[in-house]
């Protein structure tokens, strides 16, 4: 298991968004690809599902469930993914959880199964006074096998529009991205002729590049990122 350090980049999202690929897209360069699967070590690490995403929410409303699974759903269809009901072997494998403070998740049943070191890591996070944290498992391929979701709501994180939120975290679940990918810049974006917020054209680029059926679901060498640029420059379908 990869596990994600904690990320601010939700809290500074924007309100209102929508997943709405443009199909001119803003070029962006191969080393500004791979700084978005480069870890804070300077090594290269990509991954995607291998599988479909059966999703689960613990913690929120009805209404916040559809909110959060109709943001996969966009997210995944833009990259040619399927979602399930269920995973045959896990039952869910991407679950989400939102609650108020770190400790709480101590009390969630079997969660430190599935966490390793869940108590080190809950103090750790405390003390960081973090806002949210992503861990990956993986299949023998590489693949994302399963990821886990902790996003604490409390202070800025609180304020920020439910559609918002579901909308960013499913942008950054749905690839294991460098530690720093949306650290400083949003994945999302407002339109400045109408004001809707959609999913930066480029990030929506990489994401359908990176599920194109030729490219593997799991890289760590840089060559990784030249194939996702050629993906990138390559003409939209005609028709």
């Amino acid at each position: 298991m990869t596990a994600r350090k904690p990320d601010p980049s939700a809290a500074a999202a924007i309100p209102g968004a929508q997943a709405a690929p443009d199909p001119a897209s803003p070029a962006l360069s191969p080393e500004q690809i791979e700084a978005l699967f480069t870890r804070a070590d300077g090594s290269y690490a990509f991954a995607r599902w291998g599988r479909p995403i059966a999703p689960i929410v613990f913690g929120v409303e009805d209404a916040t469930l559809t909110i959060v699974k109709g943001a996969l759903e966009a997210v995944a269809t833009l990259a040619g993914h399927q979602m399930a009901e269920t995973d045959p072997q896990l039952g869910a494998n991407l679950m989400f959880f939102f609650f108020r403070e770190w400790d709480e998740l101590l009390e969630v049943p079997d969660l430190g199964r599935m966490i390793p070191g869940l108590e080190p890591l809950v103090a750790k996070l405390t003390a960081a006074d973090a806002s949210q944290y992503r861990a990956f498992r993986f299949d023998d391929d590489g693949a994302i096998q399963a990821a886990f979701v902790f996003l604490r709501m409390k202070g800025a994180m609180a304020e920020v529009p439910a559609e918002t939120l579901a909308l960013t975290q499913a942008v950054q679940v749905l690839l294991m991205w460098g530690d720093r990918a949306f650290a400083e810049t949003s994945p999302l974006a407002v339109l400045p002729e109408s004001g809707a917020t959609i999913l930066r054209p480029e990030i929506a680029g990489v994401i359908a590049a990176a599920y194109d059926r030729m490219m593997p679901v799991a890289a760590n060498d840089k060559s990784h990122a030249l194939r996702l640029f050629a993906r990138l420059q390559a003409p939209p379908p005609q028709g």
